[in-house]
């Protein structure tokens, strides 16, 4: 009898760690997550724009960007910001690489940047521009060069520059900020709290891997975030190979606290279930 109920005695304490432990794990997995949904406005164009607005309120997306001041009042009718603000003379190829596109990028700036300000648009991008033949070292320089003045503006309206790594090996050829480790010598160099890194997930699975690794590495660095599936840049779901989840997991324990955009190409015909799958994947 004595055997017996120690028998049972250590069943009910075995039970109850694993409940506890159990609980402990929901706990931590239900934990608010830091960082808020965004989604790239580009990437569902075929919708209105106040469809796609729709759509973010009943998913729970917060902003929706890549979108120009023209864009942003449409979107504060439905609650929403702009995460990463852009404008037309903002050139993926033309950047802040080559001189010869200082002046116009330099007179550009400025007012987008106030303007973002007085609409409280938090961040607004910006690209170094195709190589062209300049060397890695020399496109740092001209780009900490041509971003001093821009740089400055930011830092007087409290908006953060965000220069997007890009592969140059599928979707972007020449493009010159397409590693981590250059971006972070930029970022090094211009030596401001108002310009950091847009570190696109996609784009760097593809040109140099080892995302966990380097989001570990060079979060300090980094103040924006966006997600696509590689390979394909399509849906983030099991047809890729990212580990989207353990990605997010990583991002939320470096204590980021801004967005996470969604920019894949939706390839189902339902294109708004596929927006709602990238964000439940991507929520903790």
């Amino acid at each position: 009898m004595m055997k017996r109920r120690d028998a049972m005695r250590n069943i009910s304490l075995a039970a109850g760690l694993m409940l506890l432990s159990k609980e402990n794990l929901e706990g931590a997995n239900s934990a608010a997550q830091d960082y808020g949904h965004s989604v790239c406005r580009w990437c569902f164009n075929s919708l209105k724009l106040e469809e796609l607005c729709e759509a973010a309120q009943d998913i729970g997306i917060k902003s929706i960007e890549i979108i120009g001041p023209d864009d942003w009042d449409v979107v504060a009718k439905y609650g929403l910001t702009c995460a990463m603000g852009n404008a037309p003379f903002i050139s993926l190829t033309k950047g802040l690489n080559d001189p010869n596109n200082h002046a116009k990028l330099q007179a550009g700036y400025p007012d987008l940047l106030r303007k973002a300000a007085d609409k409280g648009i938090p961040n607004i991008i910006a690209f170094s521009g195709n190589r062209n033949g300049i060397s890695e070292e020399e496109g740092l320089e001209q780009c900490a060069i041509g971003l001093e003045p821009i740089v400055k503006e930011a830092e007087k309206v409290g908006v953060m520059v965000s220069m997007e790594l890009l592969n140059s090996k599928v979707n972007h050829p020449d493009y010159q900020c397409d590693r981590t480790e250059w971006g972070v010598k930029l970022v090094e160099k211009v030596a401001s709290p108002n310009f950091k890194l847009l570190y696109d997930i996609y784009h760097m699975q593809v040109m140099e891997g080892d995302v966990i690794a380097t989001i570990n590495k060079y979060n300090e660095y980094i103040c924006h975030y966006h997600t696509a599936g590689v390979p394909g840049r399509n849906e983030i779901d099991e047809t890729q190979e990212l580990n989207y989840p353990a990605i997010m997991h990583a991002i939320q324990d470096t204590g980021y606290k801004g967005w996470v955009a969604q920019e894949f190409i939706p390839k189902r015909e339902d294109k708004i279930a596929s927006l709602r799958q990238g964000v439940n994947i991507c929520t903790l």
